[in-house]
């Protein structure tokens, strides 16, 4: 998406809705629903710091973690064994590791 900025590690959209001549964003990536708006650039920018870091303050009250989107990156510790099968599998498909184990994973959070 091109129309996106960041603060504190949350991605926001920004899309301009011309019925009401605002800036209008939701935190991408993330569960919770985090929305926010401005009339210009600078307001619009402001907004979105104050709802990001309300949203951290609130979950600070209640005792939760905030939610993170997450970075793509993934370090994993396995047994060898295990790392090795992997290897095997990902070569018999023709796909790296990586390419391998990102199907593996994307199949099992779906189940």
């Amino acid at each position: 998406m091109k129309n996106t900025m960041t603060y504190r590690g949350y991605k926001a959209s920004l899309e301009f809705d011309q019925n009401d001549n605002i800036l209008v964003g939701r935190v991408l990536d993330i569960d919770d629903i985090i929305c926010f708006h401005g009339e210009s650039v600078m307001t619009f920018t402001a907004a979105f710091q104050e709802a990001v870091d309300d949203y951290v303050a609130a979950c600070e009250r209640l005792g939760q973690a905030p939610e993170k989107p997450a970075s793509g990156r993934l370090m994993l510790r396995v047994d060898p064994v295990v790392h090795a099968a992997a290897l095997k599998a990902a070569a018999h498909n023709g796909q790296s590791l990586n390419r391998w184990a990102e199907g593996v994973l994307r199949q099992a959070a779906h189940a």
